[in-house]
C-alpha cells in the first residue's frame, strides 16, 4: 500500500515549487482542506497573476463539463494557471473528470476542496486521482492531539505558551480547528512587545478562561481528590453557565475517565507504557493517568463512565424537568470525589 500523503508533504512540496496537475483535498475536517488550498494557490500565483489566472468555482453551481473546460484553458501572461472548485461535494459527475485526467493540462493545477466526506478509494477514479496528482484526506483530530496542535501552529509563529496554558486552549475551544486558529491568531496579536510566550494569564484575559476556575483545574482536582477545590470550581461553574457550558464540562470529564479506564489495560504501567497504549503525543500526558490509577478503582471508574452518561442525558431534559446544571454538576462531583 502507498504512504498516505499528509499535509506536511504537500507543503513541503509546493514550498519547493512542485506543483501537482490536480490536488484533491477530502475529508471531515475543513481546516486543513481550506489551509491547502489557499497556501497551493498564493504559491503557485502572486497577486498580479491570480487577476487572469485564477478560477474559483463552487459545486452547487458549476458541472464537471465546465471545470473540465476551464482547466484547459492557457494561462494568460503566466507560467500558469489555477483552478479551484470550492464545495466540490456537491459536484455532480465527477466520475467524468477521468478523461481529464488521461491527458492533464501542464500549465493548470486543478484544486479540489472536497468536504464533510471522502471518495470511496475502491472507484477507479479516486486510483486515477492518486496515480495522476495528490489525494489528501483531511481527518478529524482526536483530543490526545490537540496539544501538538497548538504547539506547532504556534511555533511557526515563533510563539511559545506554557502547558497548563496549551491545556487550557484544547479543553475550552476543543477539536473546532478553524476556531482554535482563529482563537491563537487573537492571542499572539495581544502579545506584548517582545513577549514571545502565551501564559494561563493571558488567556484568562484575553479569551476569558479563568486559570482558576476551568475544566483543567477541576479535572485534576478530581484527579488529585481535592474536596474544597473541586467544590469551589463547580460554584464558580453555576455562577457563571454561560462560560462554562455543561456539556464542555461532561465532554472533558468524559474523555479522561474513559481513558482511564483503558489504561487499566495497559500491559506497561509507566509513563511511556500507558502514553504509547493511550496514543498520547508524549509520556508526560500519562501522569494523570498514573494518578487517576492511585487513586481510583477499575470498578469505580466504570461507575463514574455511567454517572457521566446520565448526568448529560439528565442535563438535556430526559427524566429531570426542573434540576439545574449546576446543581446535576455538584451531584456528579460528589458521587465522584466519594465511594
Amino acid at each position: 500500500m502507498a504512504k498516505e500523503i499528509t499535509y506536511e508533504d504537500i507543503v513541503r512540496a509546493v514550498k519547493s515549487r512542485q506543483f501537482a496537475p490536480v490536488y484533491f483535498l477530502m475529508g471531515e475536517e475543513d481546516y486543513y482542506i481550506d489551509r491547502l488550498a489557499d497556501y497551493v494557490t498564493d504559491t503557485a500565483l502572486t497577486e498580479t497573476e491570480k487577476e487572469f489566472n485564477l478560477t474559483v468555482v463552487y459545486g452547487l453551481e458549476t458541472d464537471i463539463a465546465t471545470v473540465i473546460n476551464a482547466a484547459k484553458r492557457y494561462p494568460m501572461m503566466a507560467e500558469r494557471q489555477v483552478v479551484v472548485v470550492r464545495e466540490a461535494q456537491n459536484l455532480k459527475n465527477l466520475d467524468d473528470l477521468g478523461y481529464y485526467l488521461q491527458k492533464p493540462s501542464p500549465a493548470t493545477v486543478l484544486v479540489f476542496c472536497y468536504k464533510h466526506g471522502s471518495l470511496d478509494r475502491r472507484k477507479k477514479i479516486t486510483a486515477l486521482i492518486e496515480k495522476t496528482g495528490v489525494l489528501f484526506e483531511s481527518k478529524k483530530l482526536k483530543e490526545a492531539q490537540l496539544p501538538g496542535f497548538i504547539a506547532a501552529y504556534l511555533k511557526r509563529r515563533q510563539v511559545e505558551i506554557e502547558p497548563k496554558a496549551q491545556e487550557m486552549m484544547a479543553e475550552y475551544v476543543g477539536t473546532d480547528l478553524n476556531r482554535m486558529a482563529g482563537e491563537l491568531e487573537k492571542l499572539i496579536i495581544t502579545l506584548a512587545p517582545g513577549q514571545r510566550r502565551i501564559t494561563p494569564e493571558q488567556i484568562e484575559r484575553n479569551i476569558g478562561i479563568s486559570k482558576d476556575y476551568n475544566n483543567f483545574e477541576l479535572k485534576n482536582a478530581l484527579i488529585n481528590k481535592e474536596v474544597e477545590k473541586a467544590n469551589q470550581i463547580v460554584k464558580y461553574f453555576a455562577d457563571n453557565p454561560k462560560n462554562n457550558p455543561m456539556v464542555l464540562t461532561l465532554s472533558v470529564l468524559f474523555t479522561y475517565f474513559s481513558n482511564l479506564m483503558l489504561a487499566y489495560y495497559a500491559p506497561e504501567k509507566s509513563d511511556r507504557g500507558v502514553a504509547a497504549y493511550l496514543g498520547l503525543r508524549s509520556p508526560w500526558q500519562a501522569k494523570e493517568y498514573l494518578a487517576g490509577m492511585q487513586r481510583y478503582t477499575g470498578r469505580k471508574v466504570m461507575a463514574i463512565i455511567g454517572a457521566l452518561r446520565e448526568c448529560d442525558a439528565r442535563s438535556k431534559g430526559f427524566r429531570n424537568p426542573s434540576v439545574p446544571d449546576g446543581e446535576l454538576l455538584r451531584e456528579l462531583v460528589y458521587f465522584i470525589l466519594h465511594d
